[in-house]
Parts: structure tokens; C-alpha cells; sequence
């Protein structure tokens, strides 16, 4: 296996790798969304490209029963990819409105991506029309461009592709161009400037093809130019679809630290959420499910589902303010100031006893009162909420049934001794 079979393989595994890891936001991501959707197919369908290009797999189809097959399926697919790029292009724009003023990069966008939906469909008859005709196939490639170098019909197959494929490069340049110099945000910057310099590779690519193959019907090559030639400028197709995979993943790499956060207050807060929810079925939207499956669920992005956790703790705190007395309050505060040496954790402590206590107390069976007094609100914005209500989460899995019971029983001691008081 020479160095470039080997590069093949991990620019596809590369390729696929994103594919599979885009997949879940393209299926279960927001209907209105297209950028998702246009993104991943063209992930996949390059992906599905570079493939047919590996040794193991080209060898297999130029040798099976319709020859030189995987030439056919690369094209199939690289178009198909191209269609999917151009509707990116578009989604990432927005909507603008009918009456209003669209920029002219926006309108040449959309255009271009019109002619491109109809394009694609006559490259693809006319490219399956001259393959099972003026192609010569009799003999099995290896490596299609080098072995048919100065045959016609193979160079005005090729030339066909290679139109399609420059044009849509040349305006993936541009636009892609144009939006990293209105970036703002350097993650983004960086990875549509990679993302703009494949597709400078790509232009020079399909150019200096056509240029050979056309150059070559008139004057042809020896085989070991013809190689060399193919070999040099598949190692820059190589070195496009790299640079493409990473500047298009940087955006989402930029949010990667977000999920992770969400992902581990989402295992923080399960227990608590978990226990007041079998407490309220009716609460949530949906009945309580384990860990493991909470996490693995596509169908609602994480801050979604945390920011419903969180109501969902509020409104069943605020229903357990009716099984306790006011009391309840200063003699959680207490326990948790007695029981922690750190003031810090002694406020998240002091709510995970007033919690537990008070669902201790409502599934004793507890009659149901007025509310009854509730510590304040910690946090001023919905991080600040999931982070106090993580804390708590935390606190509230070291509280034991003893320790429940005993802050229980000194609010009953409190109770009798301000009725004593009263009636003194």
C-alpha cells in the first residue's frame, strides 16, 4: 500500500467519521433548520465519494461486472454531495424578506443553487450516457485519468464532471470567501478560511484535470507522467476534503464544551429531577426515564431538556411547600450550617435537607396546607439556576433517611414549643 493509498483511507474514515457525528442533528434536529440537513448530505455523500476512491473498494467495482464502476458511483455521489453544499450555501443566509432589500451575494446564491438543482440532473444523465458509450472500458483502470489519458471519450466524461464540479467550487470560494471576512467570531473566521481554501484547491484541481486530459488527446503523455500527474493532483484532493471536514466542524467544536456542561448536569441533576418527578408524574411532559436513556435522546436538544428539569424541580418544590410548616426552613438551615464547616455548601446542604425533608413528609402522608416559607431565589439568570440547582443535586445525594428524620423531628419540637409559647 503506497503512502497515498493510505491517505485515502483516512481522509474517507476522517470523512465518515463527521458524517456519522452530524448525523443526529440533520435527523432529529429542528424542522426549520436546513443548514443541518444540507451539511450532513454533503458530509455523507463525499464521504460516500472518497470510498469508491480507496484501492480495496475501486479495485473491487473496475473489476466487477460493469468495469471501471466505481468512477461512475464517485461521480453519482460527489454530485449529489455538490447539490447539498449549494443548498447550504443558501440556508446559511436566512430568510430575507419579499419586499425588502437581499444583498447581491445572497440573490447570486440562490441562483445559483436553481441552476445548480437542474444542473445536477442532466450531469448526471449526460455523465451515465457517455460512460456506457464513448468511454473505452475494455480494459479495468486503476487509476482512471492516468489510464485514459488521451482517449477522448473518457477526457470529455471527465471534462463534464469537472465542469460541474469547478463551478460549484469556484462559487463555494466565493461566498465562503466573502463570509470569513465578515466574521466575527474567530472559531468561525478560521474554519470558513479553511473551508474557502479547499475550494481554491478544488478550482485548481478540476482546471489543471481538464487542462491534462484535453492537453493530452493532442499530444499524449508517457504512462509514468500521466501517474505522476494523477497521483500529484489526488494528493491535493486529499489535502482539499481535509481541510473542508475540519473548517466545516469547527463551528460545532466551538459549542462541544457547552454540550459536555449540559451533558454532565443533565447525570448531576437526574437523581433529584428523577425522585420528584416519580413523585409528580403528572409534572413532566414525559414520564421519567433512567440516566442512560435520558442521555442517549436525540429528539430534544440537551439545554432544552435541562431547562425543563429545572421547572421541573421548581413546580414540585413549590407543591411540597404545601406538606411542611414555616418552620421547616430554619431548621434546614440549621442542620446545614451544623453539619458543614465550608459557608459555601451550606446554602446548596440546606436545600437539599428542606427537599427531602419535605417529600419525606408528603409521601408519609402529610396533609396538605398553605405554602409554607421557601429559601430565596439564588440565581439571576437560567445558567445561574442550573448551576445552584447542580449543587443542590449534589448535596441532596449525600442526605441519609436518619438525618431526614431527625430535621423532621426538630420541627416538630419547634412546632410544639411555639404552641407552648403562644398559649403561655
Amino acid at each position: 500500500m503506497t503512502p497515498l493509498d493510505l491517505a485515502g483511507y483516512l481522509i474517507a474514515g476522517l470523512m465518515t467519521a463527521v458524517a456519522v457525528w452530524r448525523m443526529p442533528a440533520a435527523l432529529w434536529g429542528d424542522e426549520e433548520d436546513k443548514r443541518r440537513r444540507a451539511l450532513w448530505g454533503c458530509y455523507a455523500g463525499f464521504a460516500a465519494a472518497l470510498w469508491t476512491k480507496t484501492r480495496a473498494v475501486r479495485t473491487g467495482l473496475n473489476n466487477s461486472a460493469v468495469t471501471d464502476l466505481s468512477v461512475l458511483i464517485k461521480h453519482y455521489t460527489a454530485t449529489v454531495a455538490i447539490l447539498a453544499i449549494l443548498s447550504y450555501i443558501v440556508a446559511i443566509y436566512g430568510r430575507y424578506p419579499e419586499a425588502g432589500d437581499v444583498p447581491r451575494h445572497v440573490r447570486f446564491a440562490r441562483m445559483i443553487q436553481q441552476v445548480a438543482a437542474k444542473a445536477s440532473v442532466a450531469t448526471l444523465i449526460l455523465l451515465t450516457v457517455l460512460f456506457f458509450t464513448v468511454v473505452d472500458r475494455s480494459v479495468p483502470s486503476d487509476r482512471f485519468v492516468s489510464d485514459h489519458a488521451g482517449q477522448w471519450g473518457a477526457t470529455l466524461y471527465m471534462s463534464v464532471f469537472y465542469l460541474y464540479l469547478g463551478a460549484a467550487s469556484a462559487v463555494c470560494a466565493y461566498q465562503w470567501g466573502l463570509a470569513t471576512a465578515g466574521a466575527r467570531l474567530r472559531h468561525l473566521r478560521v474554519g470558513l478560511g479553511m473551508m474557502t481554501f479547499a475550494m481554491v484547491i478544488g478550482v485548481g484541481y478540476t482546471v489543471s484535470r481538464t487542462l491534462f486530459l484535453w492537453v493530452s488527446v493532442i499530444d499524449r503523455p508517457s504512462p509514468a507522467f500521466a501517474l505522476e500527474f494523477d497521483e500529484v493532483t489526488e494528493a491535493a484532493q486529499l489535502v482539499l476534503f481535509a481541510f473542508f471536514a475540519v473548517g466545516a466542524s469547527i463551528p460545532a467544536f466551538s459549542t462541544g464544551g457547552r454540550r459536555v456542561k449540559l451533558w454532565r448536569a443533565q447525570s448531576r441533576l437526574h437523581a433529584l429531577w428523577y425522585e420528584l418527578m416519580t413523585a409528580f408524574p403528572e409534572q413532566p411532559f414525559e414520564p421519567p426515564r433512567s440516566l442512560r436513556r435520558e442521555l442517549t435522546r436525540f429528539d430534544t436538544p440537551a439545554d432544552i431538556r435541562i431547562d425543563r428539569w429545572a421547572a421541573d424541580i421548581a413546580d414540585a418544590v413549590e407543591k411540597l411547600r404545601h406538606y411542611v410548616p414555616d418552620t421547616l426552613l430554619p431548621a434546614a438551615g440549621a442542620a446545614a450550617v451544623g453539619d458543614t464547616a465550608d459557608p459555601a455548601k451550606a446554602g446548596p446542604l440546606a436545600d437539599a435537607y428542606w427537599i427531602k425533608a419535605a417529600l419525606t413528609a408528603r409521601n408519609s402522608g402529610a396533609a396538605a396546607g398553605p405554602a409554607a416559607a421557601v429559601g430565596t431565589q439564588h440565581a439571576t439568570d437560567q445558567d445561574d439556576e442550573v448551576a445552584w440547582l447542580v449543587e443542590v443535586a449534589a448535596a441532596y445525594r449525600t442526605v441519609s433517611e436518619d438525618r431526614t428524620r431527625q430535621i423532621l423531628a426538630s420541627v416538630t419540637a419547634m412546632d410544639t414549643t411555639e404552641k407552648t409559647e403562644k398559649k403561655a
